[in-house]
This record gives structure tokens, C-alpha cells and sequence, in this order.
């Protein structure tokens, strides 16, 4: 374990984050706003363009919230951060993707973090579930987030039940985009990273947003908002030197250097 329960490394644009809470990687109040202020802060740094967040270890990647420190004091409606539970569920404004590279347990508070990000990557031995039921509480965000994002009726057993999933059955109802042998795990993590790191921020950013806002929206609604440049990175993109490169870069037959602005 390091001095900091999120280690914190810079590899070009992508930043890795990695939360390291022996024995299970569970998240109290002060790792959560440690958590907050360094997604706050890849949000805003202009050299990074991509996020990787997984667990250290092999067993864990996060159990969620840290119940012995809620024996211990912590309060369940605590001061969580800038970021909300985990740095991310309601992070403001984070325009840049967000990958999960899921190295093990995943459950409560932690597939709410998993759900969190944009792509989601799983360990081959990777499980999930939401077992607040057996506790007598809720799983909030999951709760919200969940059912749109599987189907239905999955996503109700897993509240209503409590049942845990392995990572083939995640990807099988979608919740994961791809499962990979644990030792590759973070080497495909990387690459997709590099991959995204590569393309245009400006899109990212706008992409994001859109779905974002489009969720409580008609599809007319959204689609006129769009149209009109009535989201800010929507405007942002469209005024952009990187919208003329994208132009010049496909009619001179050449990849594009974007430069997010």
C-alpha cells in the first residue's frame, strides 16, 4: 500500500488512478474526496485526455462503501466530495472519457464507480453485484443508473436479490464491454486508453454532454438543441480549429492532429 489510499500515475494524456485500500479497496469518507479532487483535476488539466480507474490487487476491485469505518464513525450521508461517492457519479462537467478496468470484486458502491465510467473492462474473474438488499439499505445510483443500462428485469433481481453475476454474464447483458484474461487486463485497458487519448477531445467533450442532457429530452428536443448549438461544448466544437483540421486532414488524405481547441 502506498502513503495514499489513490495512487496517481501519468502515462502521456491518460492518467491512471488507482485505488489501494488494503485488505478490499473499499471506500470511507476521506478516500472518497481524495478521490474527487483527482478526478476534479483530470477534468481540468488540458494534457489529459483520458482516465483509467481500477483496484490494486488481484482480488478487489471495490467492495463500495467502507462499512468499518461507518462502525467507526463514518456517516453514510457524509461529506463524500466534489466528486459524490467514489469522485465520479456527480462530477460536474467531465467532458473526457473514463475507463474501468475491473480487476476482481466489484459490488455496491464500487459497480456504482464501474458504472460511473464510460467503457468498462472486466478481468475475467471480475463479479458483480448490489448487495445492499442484505444490509437493509439501498443502492442509490445503482438503483438509477442500472435499469437503463441492462435489461429491466436483470437489473431488478440484482437490487431486489442481491445475486451476484461473473464477468461472462456481465457482458452477456452488456454491463461490461469486454472480458479479458486478468494478466492482460490492464495492457487492453491501455490501449484503449491510447486509442481514445488519440482522437478529438472537442467530440468527446460534446458526445458527453449530449448524452448527458439528451436523457431527460425528446429526441426532437435534443436533436433542435444540437442543431442550434445550444450546448456549450456542442458551440465549443463547431468554432473550433479542430472542426476545420478534421475537414482539411479527410480532403488531403491524412490522419488528423487534433489539438482540442
Amino acid at each position: 500500500m502506498s502513503d495514499t489510499p489513490v495512487r496517481q500515475q501519468r502515462r502521456g494524456a491518460v492518467l491512471e488512478v488507482t485505488l489501494d485500500r488494503p485488505k478490499a479497496n473499499a471506500i470511507d469518507l476521506a478516500t472518497s474526496v481524495i478521490m474527487g479532487e483527482v478526478f476534479r483535476d483530470f477534468r481540468d488539466d488540458p494534457d489529459l485526455r483520458v482516465a483509467i480507474v481500477t483496484g490494486a490487487g488481484e482480488k478487489f476491485f471495490c467492495p463500495g462503501w467502507d462499512l468499518k469505518a461507518a462502525a467507526d464513525g463514518d456517516a453514510v450521508d457524509g461529506d463524500y466530495g466534489v466528486g459524490g461517492f467514489g469522485g465520479l457519479q456527480e462530477l460536474r462537467g467531465l467532458g473526457k472519457p473514463v475507463i474501468a478496468a475491473v480487476n476482481g470484486i466489484c459490488c455496491g458502491g464500487g459497480l456504482e464507480l464501474a458504472l460511473s465510467a464510460d467503457i468498462i473492462l472486466a478481468a475475467d474473474h471480475a463479479t458483480f453485484a448490489l448487495p445492499e438488499i442484505r444490509s437493509g439499505t439501498v443502492a442509490d445510483a445503482a438503483s438509477i443508473r442500472l435499469p437503463k443500462r441492462i435489461p429491466y428485469h436483470i437489473a431488478m433481481e440484482m437490487l431486489l436479490t442481491g445475486r451476484w453475476i461473473d464477468a461472462e454474464e456481465a457482458a452477456r447483458w452488456g454491463l461490461v464491454n469486454h472480458v479479458h484474461p486478468a494478466a492482460d487486463l490492464m495492457a487492453r485497458a491501455r490501449a484503449m486508453a491510447d486509442l481514445l487519448a488519440s482522437g478529438p477531445p472537442l467530440v468527446y467533450a460534446a458526445i458527453k454532454e449530449i448524452v448527458r442532457e439528451a436523457e431527460d429530452m425528446t429526441f426532437q428536443d435534443a436533436l433542435n438543441r444540437i442543431t442550434k448549438r445550444q450546448f456549450p461544448t456542442v458551440d465549443a466544437l463547431y468554432a473550433s480549429q479542430d472542426q476545420k483540421e478534421g475537414a482539411r486532414a479527410f480532403a488531403e488524405k491524412r490522419n488528423p492532429v487534433w489539438r482540442g481547441r
